[in-house]
């Protein structure tokens, strides 16, 4: 009993507790939209399935927290479900009155920018919580110069020396040497570019790193890049950097960029193989990841929140039927079409865009339980 109450509280509600927040501001993003583009909306839900706690507001609004918590929903009025697909039978005997606030009858660039909304406020949420973090905590750095290159090592081929200052990795800034090191890490097998500095001379370098499995603090495997440079580290070399309020926020949107784009490459590496199934994650994995995180404090679990608000706004912008890309698709076409596509093709679609995401989900489950089971997610 006591292993099961500790297992809920390591893991369980710090995943719970994240997610919901999460899932808010995301539906919030849509129905904030919606609202103020005059649709009706029938049910704000976070969770699916029965409804545990719930009330309605003066707009007729149904607000609802649901008995599963592992997403939400916004369903407007007119809509056959919470996939918001349109039901073609309830718009044609809609009251007249209420026809021009179905969200099927607003224009196309209006459900454009409703549907997009989601996304979009994920990313907000990732922006407000970095920046906020990094105006008020600052953050540790150590001066971005090589102390040693590894005899026979990828850095020593492509011709770095001890000495050399790195300035920046695929055209992101490097502020300290720990964003080299994450810079690299987070490229395993593809080509990177540094431009570094060598006796007051601009030099660049083209290598690819080498893929590495090591392991974290909590005892679990990682695939990251590494080229075989280090540097010793004397507590002097340690400063606490605070950017001003303008510099933090170009600091903050190179730091969403570089997510965005090292998530899309991560992404990329399964249609060239180099891919590493033991990197995907579904709730299991998020779970325990958030747990983990939450041992080292608040500001390390809401950083994840940041970071997982983020990819999962990516997440939801893929061009699947069923996710918000997909509807934004159907959307992009009808407005190129100046016609809608036709039902019989969104419908199909949603079923294949449904089918593939309930695949996505089964295996990142089976994936959690398989390396769990042989130790592999420890």
């Amino acid at each position: 009993m006591l292993d099961f109450v500790f297992w809920l509280l390591s893991y369980v509600v710090p995943f719970l507790a994240v997610l919901t927040i999460i899932v808010f501001v995301h539906e919030m993003g849509h129905y904030l939209v919606a609202r103020w583009n005059g649709v009706a909306i029938q049910t704000f839900s976070v969770g699916f399935g029965r409804e545990l706690i719930g009330w309605n507001d003066r707009h007729g609004t149904r607000w609802r927290l649901s008995a599963v918590p592992l997403g939400g929903y916004v369903r407007f009025v007119g809509d056959m479900n919470a996939a918001s697909i349109p039901d073609p039978e309830a718009n044609a005997n809609v009251d007249p009155a209420l026809a021009p606030r179905l969200f099927v009858n607003k224009s196309v660039w209006q459900r454009i920018a409703i549907v997009a909304a989601g996304p979009i406020a994920n990313v907000l949420l990732t922006f407000l919580v970095l920046y906020a973090l990094l105006l008020g905590y600052g953050r540790y750095t150590i001066p971005p110069v090589i102390g040693e290159v590894v005899s026979g090592s990828v850095a020593e081929s492509a011709g770095f020396v001890p000495g050399d200052r790195i300035t920046a990795v695929d055209g992101y800034a490097v502020h300290g040497f720990e964003d080299f090191q994450r810079y690299v890490a987070t490229s395993p097998e593809r080509q990177v570019v540094v431009e570094l500095l060598r006796d007051d001379q601009a030099v660049t370098l083209s290598l690819v790193p080498e893929a590495v499995q090591v392991e974290d603090r909590f005892g679990n495997n990682q695939r990251i890049g590494r080229i075989g440079v280090a540097r010793s580290v004397e507590e002097t070399d340690v400063t606490l950097y605070r950017p001003g309020p303008v510099e933090a926020i170009g600091m903050t949107v190179e730091e969403i960029r570089f997510i965005i784009q090292r998530t899309a490459a991560f992404i990329g590496d399964f249609f060239v193989g180099r891919g590493d199934v033991e990197q995907l994650g579904g709730p299991v994995k998020v779970a325990k990841v958030s747990g983990e995180v939450a041992t080292l404090g608040i500001v390390a679990l809401i950083n994840l929140m940041a970071l997982l608000s983020l990819n999962i706004g990516i997440f939801n912008l893929l061009p699947i039927p069923m996710l918000d890309g997909g509807h934004l698709m159907y959307y992009i076409a009808e407005a190129i079409r100046g016609r809608p596509l036709s039902m019989r093709v969104q419908e199909i679609g949603f079923r294949f865009g449904f089918a593939l995401v309930m695949a996505l989900m089964v295996f990142t489950l089976f994936n959690d339980t398989i390396f769990a089971h042989f130790g592999i997610l420890r």
